[in-house]
């Protein structure tokens, strides 16, 4: 039965394809990594943009990066369901926010759905849109109404609905609404701490969805940086990694890292929409 969020992978090596029967929890299959560098050029983009009339955050380049990455690397954008790996077709990235900074503030959810082909501008447009209706208590999104629903239910029933939920999902049965408003069902869920000054953290993925990597930026910090053999004193973001292996190996992860690190050290790149062109280079190789 074919899934509303991405197809089969039927041309893969056997070894690939053991791996999800070795490893059938996505928790059994997470691994962490931790990235560090000068905040530097992402604080003068964002000064540049701000006398050109936009207002950029961090949140929004660093969206609008994973984005561009995925698009170029595709591998990231698979999944794992029933052992078997899948690849989608768009890219989706969630995140929780909160309605108000106090203790007892709403926490919701935003799923930002994109095709790959974004300039940062269409990414912050996309991201400033649906945050901004996520953040209405005039409405609620479809993941609040899907939440309100399973819990107006009796104890029995919530248990019964939602490993019926699994169950679907698990063979491929679970209807395109669902999937559509469930945040676990993402590319990758992006943790944006530094807007509550709060360190990075590794975050555990979910078994339930499809989640494949989860982000999560602290707040800056200033650290001893090595550079022209010199050990200097820089403010910088770290950004705590957990990655289900199952969908690539750890060679591709790593020149990921290394390809994401060209657009934090230069946001300008971002500015230039990716070309369809370039995503079937890329998926050829």
């Amino acid at each position: 039965m074919r899934r509303s969020d991405g197809y089969l992978l039927k041309d893969l090596k056997p070894f690939v394809k053991i791996i999800p029967y070795v490893m059938e929890k996505r928790s059994d299959a997470q691994n962490f990594a931790k990235q560090v560098f000068p905040a530097e050029s992402i604080d003068k983009y964002i000064a540049e943009k701000k006398q050109a009339g936009y207002s950029f955050s961090y949140m929004h380049i660093f969206i609008a990066a994973y984005v561009r990455l995925i698009a170029e690397r595709p591998q990231l954008n698979r999944f794992v369901m029933n052992n078997q790996i899948y690849q989608r077709e768009k890219i989706y990235i969630s995140m929780a926010v909160k309605r108000s900074l106090r203790d007892e503030g709403e926490e919701t959810t935003v799923k930002f759905e994109f095709t790959g082909k974004e300039d940062i501008f269409e990414v912050a447009e996309i991201v400033d849109r649906n945050i901004a209706k996520a953040l209405s208590y005039k409405e609620s999104n479809s993941t609040d109404k899907l939440a309100e629903m399973v819990m107006s239910m009796p104890g029995f029933v919530k248990k019964a609905l939602v490993r019926t939920i699994k169950l679907m999902d698990k063979y491929n049965m679970l209807p395109k609404s669902i999937i559509d408003a469930s945040p676990f069902h993402t590319t990758l869920f992006f943790t944006y701490l530094k807007s509550i000054d709060t360190n990075y953290i590794y975050h555990h993925l979910y078994d339930f969805g499809t989640t494949g990597i989860f982000a999560a930026l602290g707040k800056t910090v200033k650290l001893p940086i090595v550079e022209n053999d010199q050990v200097v004193v820089k403010k910088c973001c770290q950004i705590g990694y957990t990655m289900d292996e199952r969908i690539c190996d750890g060679l591709y992860y790593a020149r990921s890292f290394k390809l994401l690190e060209k657009y934090f050290y230069n946001p300008k790149l971002l500015e230039t929409g990716y070309k369809e062109k370039e995503k079937k280079l890329a998926l050829a190789k």
